[in-house]
């Protein structure tokens, strides 16, 4: 919430309690077109509806992002009529797999019930990562090599899957941590997880509506030297769009449209180095916001979607 973000939670139906699938896919589409339907009252934007599960609650978002175009249930409303499709999917440590030698028994078993979990076909029809196609929204998975309860085969063979479609994905696994973590900030490690996420949303603007990035090019100089190797980070003033790095070499610096800085003001942060031109031991990598020392404020530049010209960073350091 203080990121701008509407949270909705969905208690679904368990198998533990006698509901199998395809109940559980029902409920998450049921939710998804609730909400979307619902965006006015709601006030959300209707293109940026993200689900987010954890364990066999991440098998469930992982069939919602798979499989929302199979009929889980009869349309009975005008809810109906809206699409189950979540435009990104979040997949924490999840359950992927009921088929191969690494899912989960017990999660196959409620899913699926006693006798259905025994029909290896069945299995594999809820096994997500089979199901991935060129429609699969935008995925973010995090997973560690330490859980035995779902062991990390499960997220690794999903985005594998998002590669082979090109979907746009990004995969976090940490070395330690057992299954169920959750946020887990008192671990100074694993619990960077969650602000990895964060910067992937900001990425793929699910804080703010889609905005056109812009083609920049130009040259960079360190105390007069052309630099060797470094990079202008564009980091907009509003905190929720996503920062650009741009990569500089002997020089010059060029990123097209589709990788370009958005379409924003922002501030300019650069590191770089011009010692393997030199080889002098003084020449360290710098960082610096400012053109020079004496320099104020720091750089900022607006940048608009037709923008064209070259630009030349000249940066002092005494």
């Amino acid at each position: 919430n203080q990121r701008g973000v509407s949270a909705f939670v969905l208690q679904y139906r368990l198998g533990s309690q006698g509901h199998h699938f395809p109940t559980q896919l029902a409920d998450v589409q049921r939710a998804i077109r609730s909400v979307r339907s619902g965006a006015e009252k709601f006030e959300i934007d209707s293109d940026r509806i993200a689900v987010m599960g954890f364990s066999a609650g991440g098998h469930l978002a992982s069939m919602a992002a798979t499989m929302f175009d199979e009929e889980a249930y009869p349309a009975t409303d005008e809810i109906d009529q809206a699409s189950a499709r979540p435009d990104f999917a979040i997949l924490c440590y999840p359950v992927i797999s009921m088929h191969e030698k690494y899912g989960h028994g017990g999660s196959r078993r409620n899913l699926l019930g006693p006798e259905a979990s025994k029909n290896e076909e069945k299995a594999k029809h809820v096994s997500t990562n089979l199901r991935v196609t060129e429609k699969t929204p935008p995925t973010f998975i995090f997973q560690t090599d330490e859980d035995a309860a779902v062991p990390a085969e499960n997220c690794v063979n999903f985005y594998l899957a998002l590669r082979k479609h090109k979907i746009p994905a990004e995969m976090h696994i940490y070395q330690n941590g057992p299954h169920g973590v959750g946020l887990f900030k008192g671990d100074p490690v694993v619990g960077t997880w969650s602000d990895h996420l964060e910067a992937w949303l900001k990425t793929n603007f699910f804080f703010r509506p889609k905005q056109e990035r812009v083609a920049v090019s130009g040259g960079v100089t360190l105390d007069g030297k052309p630099v060797s190797w470094g990079v202008l980070n564009f980091e907009p003033t509003d905190p929720f769009l996503p920062t650009t790095a741009v990569r500089v070499r002997r020089g010059k610096f060029s990123a097209n449209a589709d990788k370009g800085p958005v379409a924003a003001t922002s501030h300019i942060q650069f590191e770089g180095s011009v010692w393997e031109d030199t080889r002098d031991p003084k020449d360290k990598v710098t960082r610096l916001t400012r053109l020079s020392p004496s320099s104020a404020p720091e750089i900022s530049i607006q940048l608009q979607k037709k923008f064209t010209d070259p630009l030349q960073f000249d940066f002092l350091t005494k």
